[in-house]
């Protein structure tokens, strides 16, 4: 009787597919993964060893694996950055959190001045394997400091990889490709999506990892198919892409939806296939507008597919003010209704 009950459990077990996991726990399994293959990975920044971080993303990384491979530091981000700089010219691989967006500004002039432009000075003698991960964006009705999209500075800078993921699944395969690059990667971790849950698989994308290697940075998803429109977006601009695609379709309107997955380095095969099959095409982010990472897609869009495009290339971003107060947020955010209307204007008569 136990063997049958055990056999009956196993079906159902396996008929019920994977559980659903979050984000956050996407990440955390994807730091101590990476830690147990490589005994130079470190994990260490404001509050993630004993407390776990302020979303609790480190979490029992230092309980695994000790004080001296997940620290506590000094509230001094500049000096975190420093100290991983330092740390992975001398051949560890270490992992810095600036807990929130706006926090990582006191350390921009130590990832600019040194950690982009490392590799470059030394001639190539010098590699810089280290991971900033950065929780970003809004959605949570964080006060100032707590919200912002500060991507576009990091994009901007040459010598620095840039990865935003939007799915569970992305967020472990990409922060496991970040922590083995030799390039340093600026990981921005949209901060809405942290306990968002889908369906996966850790195991399965932890040996999919190591028997493969990288194979998602700088490769775009085309996360749903379409035929009359494009949408692309990238980290917390994805779900409400894809709920405006699911809205186009009652309407009778068939959009794709490109999730860029890193914007450095950037797929323009991936984005201009999408492209020049539809011919209409609207660039969604939660950053301001002028001078962004939208503002860079939509000139590489332009340039590559202008006589594939039906109508002007169209964004839908966040306005160009500071990041407003929580009561708010709901405004400045890109949503499905204004993803809609701008949709409606690609000059469907034509």
């Amino acid at each position: 009787m136990t063997t049958v009950a055990e056999a009956a459990a196993a079906r159902a077990a396996a008929n019920a597919g994977p559980e659903a996991v979050t984000f956050a726990k996407a990440l955390t399994t994807a730091m101590a993964d990476a830690m147990r293959a490589d005994p130079g990975v470190v994990v260490f920044g404001e509050d993630v060893a004993t407390l776990g971080g302020v979303f609790r993303i480190t979490d029992g990384l230092q309980k695994e694996f000790g004080e001296q491979r997940c620290f506590d530091t000094p509230l001094a981000e500049s000096g975190i950055v420093g100290m991983a700089l330092g740390m992975a010219m001398n051949g560890l691989r270490p992992v810095v959190e600036m807990q929130f967006d706006a926090f990582a500004y006191p350390a921009f002039e130590q990832i600019a001045s040194h950690v982009a432009k490392m590799h470059n000075r030394t001639r190539g003698r010098v590699t810089l394997p280290m991971v900033i991960r950065v929780p970003y964006a809004g959605g949570i009705g964080g006060v100032e400091h707590h919200c912002d999209s500060s991507e576009a500075y990091y994009a901007h800078t040459p010598g620095l990889k840039v990865f935003t993921p939007a799915t569970v699944a992305d967020a472990y395969r990409l922060l496991r490709e970040a922590i083995a690059s030799d390039d340093p990667v600026v990981f921005m971790e949209p901060k809405k999506l942290y306990w968002s849950k889908e369906p996966v698989d850790l195991e399965t994308l932890r040996l999919d990892f190591e028997s493969k290697g990288a194979n998602a940075e700088g490769r775009a998803a085309v996360v749903r198919p379409g035929t009359d429109a494009t949408i692309v977006a990238y980290g917390p601009a994805v779900p409400p892409a894809l709920a405006a695609a699911e809205a186009a379709a009652a309407e009778g309107r068939s959009v794709e939806v490109v999730d860029i997955r890193t914007i450095v380095p950037f797929d323009d095969e991936t984005v201009c296939a999408s492209v020049r099959k539809t011919g209409r095409v609207v660039v969604v982010a939660e950053a301001q507008g002028f001078a962004s990472v939208a503002s860079e897609i939509t000139a590489r869009i332009q340039e590559r597919c202008f006589h594939s495009l039906a109508a002007p290339v169209r964004r839908v971003a966040g306005f160009d003010i500071p990041f407003p107060a929580p009561k708010f947020e709901h405004w400045y955010l890109p949503g499905v209704d204004r993803i809609l209307d701008t949709l409606d204007e690609l000059q469907w008569e034509d």
